[in-house]
């Protein structure tokens, strides 16, 4: 490309005299663009992050992405190199992909990551150790499947999916209805994990509050039909989500932060809606607080379109500006399509983030948590910090295939 437009200038300064000064003010002005741009991401993102004992050195978070490169639940160096890839990257932020609790049915799949047992729980050290050494701080994201669950898949396959009402995404009936010693046990897997999280070195942990799975088929009232106290109302729907918050609270320390993840769709509903309204979402941020959550991640698939009518906020704004508690926004970062369409096999394009820094300085969230642009490109953080946007790598589905 320089060799292009010098010789371009050359050729036209020999006929003109005057016409390459021209163009090399505009190179000029294209510098000075460009060096405003990386100024400005600088500023806005390059400010380190604190809550509790956690603190990431930038407002860059890379979202957990399922990749299923863990054979029997175990995550290897492969997956530790992956991490620390993106750690070295610049990455402020590693929050890991979902990870079983130690329940039968929290699983669908023997190649996720586990979250119990010796070997998991050592291959996950080895993750924490190696992404601190690169300068990142790491989090785990703990998950239950729920009622989603395949019947016979691994890791346990004879267990039942399980769910609040025994009523799959899409209304029809799929496993059974959770009792309550089914309840207990799944929080009592969700708060050993996060004990395990804190003991191996990890730095936080997120809990997989989101997209329709166990957590989230309480908080909906698709999945939710219960009449006991876990069922009814929205506040009342929150209860089994607020005691899985407060039974991992009190497994851990004061310096160990909790981050919930949320979304208002669920996988085969996009139009989902837990909250229709800014007075039902604080029907449903105001007992998740008070049971501890010290940060929500509001999932969204593009980041820049509002939430609810009469203002411009997205959901992390809208969280943020109810709870009062810090918020990581997410949703096609830095990318011209959703994630759906890699799932289609279609790739995305590179694209710019003026508006999610003019919405950082307006101070409508505080992190960004960047998915699909981080598999395409581990120095996604440091070039978009340095001011490189030309030399991001673009995303193909094709990269799905392997650990990059």
């Amino acid at each position: 490309m320089t060799d292009d437009v010098t010789t371009d200038v050359t050729d036209v300064t020999d006929a003109t005299g005057t016409a390459g000064v021209s163009d090399a003010a505009g190179l000029a002005d294209d510098a000075d663009a460009a060096g405003r741009s990386a100024a400005r991401a600088a500023a806005v993102l390059s400010r380190p992050f604190s809550v509790r004992g956690l603190t990431a050195r930038n407002r860059i978070a890379m979202a957990p992405m399922t990749r299923q490169f863990a054979p029997d639940g175990v995550p290897g160096q492969d997956v530790a190199d992956y991490y620390t890839r993106r750690a070295a990257g610049g990455v402020g932020l590693i929050i890991t992909e979902g990870t079983y609790v130690g329940h039968d049915s929290a699983g669908s799949s023997d190649r996720v990551p586990r979250f119990h047992g010796e070997e998991p729980l050592a291959g996950w050290a080895n993750v924490v150790d190696s992404v601190h050494r690169a300068g990142g701080a790491i989090v785990p994201q703990l998950w239950h499947v729920g009622v989603t669950r395949d019947e016979g898949a691994g890791p346990v396959p004879d267990a039942d999916p399980v769910g609040p009402s025994g009523v799959a995404l899409n209304g029809e009936p799929k496993g059974r209805a959770m009792s309550q010693r089914d309840l207990d046990d799944v929080v009592a897997a969700f708060a050993d994990a996060a004990a395990a999280a804190e003991r191996i070195g990890f730095d936080g942990i997120e809990l997989h509050g989101a997209h329709g799975y166990l957590i989230d088929q309480f908080l909906w009232s698709g999945t939710n039909r219960r009449t006991d106290a876990y069922g009814g109302d929205l506040v009342a729907r929150t209860r089994f989500a607020a005691e899985v918050v407060a039974a991992c609270r009190a497994a851990v320390s004061d310096a160990f932060p909790i981050i919930f993840r949320m979304s208002q769709w669920k996988a085969d509903a996009y139009e989902a809606k837990l909250a229709h309204s800014p007075e039902e979402l604080d029907s449903l941020l105001t007992p998740l607080a008070e049971a501890g959550v010290d940060v929500f991640h509001a999932s969204t698939r593009r980041y820049w379109l509002p939430e609810f009518e009469g203002s411009g906020l997205n959901l992390a704004g809208w969280v943020k500006k109810i709870s009062g508690l810090p918020t990581l926004t997410v949703g096609s970062v830095g990318l011209d399509g959703d994630f759906f369409s890699a799932f289609r096999g279609n790739g995305s394009a590179v694209t710019g983030i003026d508006q999610l820094l003019e919405r950082m300085e307006r101070d409508e969230f505080d992190m960004v948590a960047v998915g699909r642009a981080l598999i395409a490109d581990p120095e996604w953080a440091a070039k978009t910090l340095r001011g490189r946007p030309g030399d991001i790598t673009p995303f193909s589905a094709e990269m799905l295939r392997s650990l990059r």
